[in-house]
Order: C-alpha cells, then structure tokens, then sequence
C-alpha cells in the first residue's frame, strides 16, 4: 500500500534532449571543462574587477537573492523539525463560590503531540522545502552571473565611447583645418563656397556626434552606478585598447548547460518543489495519526476537588481519515499536478533559452571576427585613398571635395571597427555568461586588443604635413 501511493517517490529528472541544442562549434570542442574560470580569471582589468567586487558586495537584487536563501534555509530547518514531537508547558487555576463555598482548583502539567509520519506528508514537504532551497541558491548564483556580465559589458561600453569621442576629437580637429585651408584656398581662387560650407557642415555634424557621445557616456555611467547601489559618478576605466581576452573558446556539450547554468538548475529545483508538493497533496487523501499526552500536577480529579493534589497522566492517540472535504482535497491535487507540468514546461524551456543565447554569442563571437579582419583592410584602403586624394588635389585638377569625401569614409571605417572590437568583447562576455559564468571552460590563447593600436598607427598621413599642403 506504501509503495502504491507514491507519496515516498523521490525526484528524477526526467529524458530532456539536448541533441543539437548548438547550432555552430568552434574547433576544438571539449566535452569535459575542467578548467573553469572564475570571473577574476575572466575579467582580468583590475578597474573592472574593483567594479565587479563593489557590484557583488552592494547590489540590491543580489543582496535581495541573498536574503531568500536565508528564508530558504528557515523553511527547511522547520520541515526538519516537523518530524519531532510539539512540547508545551501550561498552568491554569480557578476560584468559584457556591452556597458560601469557596473552592480553588489548579493544573499545572507538560503536553506533548506527535505527528506520524506514515504516509509520507513530512517527508515530501522536508524533500520540497530542500529543492526550495537549492533553486534559492540556483537564483543568487545566477542573479550574480548577471551582475558581473552587466558591469563588464557597461564598463566596455564605456571604453568603447571613449575610443569613438577620441576618433570623433580628432576628426574634428582636422575638419576644423581643413575650413580654414578651405577659406585661404578661397581666397587665391582655388576653392569655392560651396566647399566651405560643405566643410562648416561637416564641423557642426561632428560637434552634434560629440554631444551624443558624451550624452551615451554619462547615460552610461548613471546606470552602471546604480546596478553599483551607489549615487552617480564618473567611472574610471581603462582604454579598450588594453582589453585581453580568450581568442579561442571551448564551449563543452549542451548537456553540461544542465549543471553550469544557475538559472537551468533553478528551474529544474521549482520542478522539483512542484513534485514534492504533489505528494504533499497526495498524501492528505489518507489517515493522520497523532499521538498526544499530558503530564501534570493538578488538585481536580474528576470535578472532586482534593488537596494536596494528585498526579495527572493522560494519553491519546488520534487517528483521522479525511471522507467526504468538498473536494477540496481533489482540487489541491489536480492544482499540484497542473503546476508540476507547468514546472516542466519552463525548465524545458529554460534549456531552450540556454542554448539560444549560446547559440546568438557564438554568431556575434565568429562575426565580429570576420568583420574586424574585413575592417583592418577597409581602413588601410581609406588611408591609401586619403593621402592619394591629397597629392591629386595639389598635383592635378581633384577639388578638394574629393578631400573631404575621402575623410568622412575613413572616419566611418574607423569607428564601425572600433564598433566591431567592442562586439567581440561584448560577444565574449554574453558567451561566458550563457555558458553559465564560472562553470563555463574558455580556452586562455590570448586575443590582445591592442592591435587596434597598430591599425591606428598605420592609418597614414601625418597632420602637420596635411596642414602645410
């Protein structure tokens, strides 16, 4: 009979499939990762991780996660004191007055109630209030990944604002010599207004840029420090030149999503809440037995007042089966079985979710890629046209117009590949992230940023030389 109720049945998860969750692999693939790495090993700007260490001590949701675990913990420590008698102490005493009669009684005693566990009640709800605090856990720890993926994706942000103001600031610059070359040009007959204006335009295009930019960047920095738990400020950040990360990544099978991501495992643990509480609704369909006592001193025996008192022992054992409850208990059972394969539902479909974002990380990873290499060359390209546009334009009858369409290519060639540097170390993060943070194995063959460095140096003509033409 025990075993038919089922109310004992323990947790499996159940067949998920996770074939071909990965659209695209990387060379290389490692289905153990026994190298993961911690968000310090990850993150490895000393100015970053001061952020992620503010962020991990202060931030509200985290903190909030923090605090549900301890509730967690409360709820199961009371499931596991469930299975223990209830003890209670109690005194009373009364005065009555009949027929000029005085007569005082007293009961001073200890009573005790146990509830056993036969069918299996407490246990369901001890084993659900444990998945209750293991999917508690789930959630911090993925509250957590999310705090250091957001911090380190807003502290690059900000590098890569910084890259585009000092491409912006210099292009100015230039726009700036170039009107007033265009107005001594004018002047000699070598230029004309429309030229000028043409250029004045281009100034004030840039200056708009500027404000954006510096718009984005503090927009940036106030919400960067309040996921801090901290008044607005300005962030201190490296340039995005000195960005090191992973240029090869081994992403491990989807199967191991099912262990890495804090969010899969929480969403498997309210599956398994949902199961205990089904039992829990199960087992109220059969008998309770209670066993309760009293022991005491009381001077009341039988309505026939004595003193001194007499020793009071009392013993009860209760058995109560449940007949006919308005179906209520019928309903609390088809509502936990509902919300059981409404829990199944969503951790299937949170694996779904997992391997997506591993899926869109991977494309913007092995694109960002493509589209730097494809940059490098565009840039070198545009150099090449800007400086030969030059020496056509003192040596030959190009206008200057010709000049300037040269220049405003290049400037947007220089910032998509700021941009595209920016979406690879975006795209690294939102893979470790989706990987599931530090369970995640990401191979370590260093990707220096810093050939953004080289790409600048070899942009081509000096200024002072551009000038002076």
């Amino acid at each position: 009979m025990l075993t038919g109720c089922s109310t004992y049945s323990r947790y499996h998860r159940a067949e998920i499939p996770t074939e071909n969750l990965y659209r695209t692999l990387p060379a290389g693939i490692d289905t153990v990762t026994i190298a993961s790495m911690s968000w310090r090993e990850m993150f490895t700007d000393r100015k970053l991780q001061s952020l992620i260490e503010t962020g991990i001590k202060q931030n509200t949701d985290l903190n909030v996660a923090r605090l549900r675990v301890e509730a967690a913990e409360a709820a199961l420590i009371t499931a596991k004191l469930s299975y223990l008698p209830s003890l209670g102490i109690n005194a009373e005493g009364g005065s009555s007055q009949y027929d000029g009669t005085t007569a005082k009684t007293y009961n001073v005693g200890a009573s005790a109630s146990w509830e056993l566990d036969i069918f299996g009640r407490l246990t369901a709800a001890k084993r659900g209030a444990v998945a209750a605090l293991q999917g508690s856990r789930d959630y911090q720890q993925a509250v957590q990944t999310q705090l250091v993926a957001t911090i380190a994706d807003s502290y690059y942000t900000l590098s890569m604002l910084d890259t585009q103001m000092a491409i912006n600031n210099r292009t100015l610059e230039n726009w700036r010599a170039t009107v007033r070359t265009l107005e001594a040009l004018k002047k000699v007959g070598k230029a004309n207004e429309a030229g000028v204006l043409q250029a004045k335009a281009n100034v004030m295009q840039l200056e708009s840029s500027q404000l954006a930019i510096r718009k984005s960047i503090s927009e940036t920095e106030n919400a960067l420090s309040a996921i801090l738990a901290m008044p607005s400020h300005s962030i201190e950040r490296n340039n995005l030149t000195e960005a090191s990360f992973p240029d090869t990544i081994s992403i491990g099978v989807p199967l191991q999503l099912l262990s890495n991501r804090p969010d899969v495992r929480q969403a498997e643990m309210e599956l398994a809440q949902a199961f205990y509480a089904t039992n829990v609704a199960r087992a109220a369909f059969y008998p309770n037995i209670t066993l309760s006592g009293t022991l005491g001193w009381t001077n009341n025996g039988g309505g026939v007042i004595t003193n001194p008192g007499q020793w009071l022992l009392n013993v009860i054992g209760s058995l109560t089966q449940p007949l006919f409850n308005r179906g209520v208990n019928i309903a609390n059972l088809n509502i936990a079985k509902s919300r059981q394969e409404e829990a199944k539902l969503l951790f299937r479909q949170a694996l779904l979710n997992a391997g997506k974002e591993v899926n869109d990380a991977l494309t913007v990873w092995q694109t960002a890629k493509s589209q730097i290499e494809i940059g490098e060359r565009r840039v070198s390209v545009l150099n090449d046209a800007v400086q030969k546009t030059e020496l056509l334009m003192c040596h030959s009858g190009a206008t200057y117009l010709e000049v300037l369409t040269a220049q405003q290519s290049l400037l947007e060639a220089e910032t998509l590949q700021s941009q595209a540097y920016f979406e690879r170390i975006q795209s690294i993060i939102k893979l470790y992230h989706a990987l599931g943070g530090v369970h995640s194995k990401i191979s370590m063959t260093p990707f220096k940023f810093a050939d953004y460095q080289e790409f600048e140096r070899r942009k081509g003509y000096d200024e002072s030389i551009h000038l002076e033409k």
